[in-house]
């Protein structure tokens, strides 16, 4: 038997997903760590506790190990939330992308996304648009529709530019400033996507007394 095939660095043998997840684990928190650049096969194996034959049998590049981590890890979307009300449904949609960008998954995804030239990270952002970004906006897009029928949106309101607007300003946001506080999903709602979407007699507010 080979070192892959027995016990790993510091425990007994692991089979399966036991093993699978152990490697998803131990590559996004080399990721984290250490970065892209730097993530050896050779790290993943002592956090996994296997052997290096373990991993390369099933992904022979760096590259596709770390695909299918992320594709395994990242959080899934959900359904479009349904409080009753447009800042209630904007809130919850805001809350869960905060919540995906400060997971571990979204940690790492963070990290290739700067460390990598476009050209190299093409594979990558190519996944985040697919399992994050673009759910993200048809959610988005559910809300919206959902209070447009309410009276609560503009018909208009619901198109590529103003959907675009809260993914683009949270990464970028994350890019310089890091991910946003709990504080600022509400700032984000209350001063930029409610005042784009609102129906207009809504937006201007109560008539002035007196």
């Amino acid at each position: 038997m080979t070192s892959g095939d027995t016990a790993g660095p510091s425990g007994p043998r692991r089979r399966g997903k036991v093993l699978e997840q152990a490697i998803f684990q131990a590559t996004l928190d080399e990721l984290v760590a250490v970065g892209y650049a730097r993530l050896s096969m050779e790290a993943v194996a002592v956090g996994a506790r296997t052997g290096k034959a373990a991993i390369y049998r099933r992904w022979p590049s760096k590259e596709e190990l770390v695909l299918d981590t992320l594709r395994a890890t990242l959080p899934e979307p959900g359904p479009a939330p349904d409080t009753g009300g447009l800042r209630g449904d904007l809130l919850e949609l805001v809350t869960r992308s905060r919540a995906a960008m400060i997971s571990l998954p979204g940690c790492a995804g963070r990290v290739i996304m700067g460390e990598l030239d476009h050209e190299r990270a093409e594979p990558f952002m190519g996944l985040m648009h697919q399992r994050v970004i673009a759910p993200s906006k048809s959610l988005l897009r559910d809300v919206l529709a959902r209070g447009a029928l309410r009276g609560e949106v503009r018909a208009d309101a619901n198109n590529p530019l103003v959907i675009d607007v809260i993914p683009a300003l949270m990464m970028y946001r994350a890019k310089v400033h890091g991910p946003p506080a709990e504080a600022e999903v509400v700032e984000l709602v209350d001063q930029v996507l409610l005042p784009m979407v609102r129906a207009r007699a809504e937006a201007a507010g109560p008539p002035a007394v007196g």
